[in-house]
């Protein structure tokens, strides 16, 4: 029996926050909440996906509800399934929503459709009766783990927040069970930073690894100043030093510093994911890439990125997307990425885990929930279902 979807339902709700990073502060950001609602029943219960952007984005509303939404309503609901016409093809969904609209310019589009389409896989997965993750290692023929290496992503520039605060915040990381931190740079000079930087150091000891993000924020000179600073610090990584596409700044840097690098999840095209590959001088058997589907342009988008990846010579253990949230999670479970970002105090209830979930020497395992789970996840499921009253 097929399947119709019925509506395709946004809410625009703050996610503000007194942090900021080196680039931007969190007082005024908002989140789009997605739900896509069809006519199927499962165990007595509607079918309805669930999708929202990730953090460091504005919420997409006016483009949902302007052009992307009616695209998918007004299409023949035949042209929305599978080939054997039994249930919604997310391909096809994006083919859609994508009609009519030019190439190039992947900002905000791009975040209105990874956003629908994290809601499309997580009906698709829930038409199934199967976890996501499941059903991509099944599509893909690579065995599913549902164990997940994730990291605290936190160290953000707080109003009055001095060494001991941070120090303090990092220490409660550990005590969660994460074996992996990650801190802001580049708010303030490079010798606050490295007293910040060592005064985190000291704090975890050997108990963790520190990893450090300057969002951004550098121009060449200064991402070379702060390599050379940095490179005496066994760090996890050195994230987004400069622009996201000044892949030329990329290559350079590596010449400065030779530890581990990370970024990507300012890219939002399988096509800006293959240029930094080409002339980003990003080194395959150490550095990190951090696409992120909800921003860029979904799952569907995502399978093309790792694609080229894999020709590129590329291990998909080498992304770990950014955001937090439950459909990278998916993702990397499914696909046996290297892992995913986790929030343990910011950006909630969006990012996190189902409830009762436990970190453990900085794995998660992830139960066996259809869909996504984010009905598992009561404080963000309580946000959801208002759209599907």
């Amino acid at each position: 029996m097929s399947v119709r979807i019925l509506d395709v339902r946004e809410i625009t709700r703050p996610i503000s926050s007194p942090i900021r990073n080196a680039y931007i502060d969190f007082s005024k950001m908002t989140v789009s909440v997605v739900a896509v609602v069809t006519d199927a029943v499962r165990d007595g219960r509607r079918v309805v996906g669930y999708g929202f952007n990730s953090n460091g984005r504005y919420g997409q509303g006016g483009l949902i509800r302007e052009r992307f939404a009616p695209r998918i309503l007004e299409a023949k609901p035949a042209t929305l399934l599978d080939a054997a016409n039994e249930t919604l093809d997310p391909d096809r969904v994006w083919a859609c929503m994508m009609t009519n609209e030019k190439p190039g310019g992947h900002g905000d589009r791009s975040v209105a459709v990874g956003t629908i389409d994290m809601a499309v896989w997580d009906a698709t997965a829930k038409l199934a009766g199967r976890p996501l993750f499941r059903m991509l290692a099944e599509q893909h023929g690579i065995a599913a783990d549902p164990r997940v290496f994730v990291y605290a992503a936190g160290g953000y520039y707080y109003p009055g927040k001095g060494d001991g605060a941070l120090c303090a915040e990092m220490r409660s990381y550990l005590d969660r069970g994460y074996t992996v931190v990650k801190m802001k740079i580049g708010g303030e000079s490079v010798a606050e930073d490295q007293r910040r930087i060592e005064a985190v150091l000291k704090e975890i000891g050997s108990q963790a690894r520190l990893a450090v993000d300057a969002n951004g924020r550098f121009d060449l000179a200064t991402a070379i100043a702060y390599a050379k600073m940095l490179q005496q610090y066994d760090l996890f990584w050195y994230e987004e030093a400069g622009d996201p596409l000044d892949y030329q700044l990329q290559a350079a840097l590596a010449e400065f510093y030779p530890g581990p690098m990370a970024t990507g999840e300012n890219l939002f095209s399988h096509q800006d994911a293959r240029n930094l590959i080409r002339y980003g001088g990003m080194r395959p058997d150490r550095d990190w890439l951090q696409f992120d589907c909800a921003l860029s342009y979904g799952l569907c988008e995502y399978q093309r990125t790792l694609a080229m990846l894999k020709d590129a010579g590329w291990s998909w253990k080498r992304c770990i997307p950014h955001g937090g949230h439950q459909m990278s999670l998916a993702i990397a479970a499914g696909l046996g990425l290297g892992g995913n970002e986790s929030y343990p105090d910011v950006f909630q209830p969006y990012g996190g885990f189902p409830d009762g979930t436990r970190v453990e020497n900085s794995i998660v395992t992830l139960p066996d929930l259809p869909g996504i789970g984010f009905e598992a996840k009561s404080d963000l499921y309580a946000i959801m279902r208002e759209l599907a009253a």
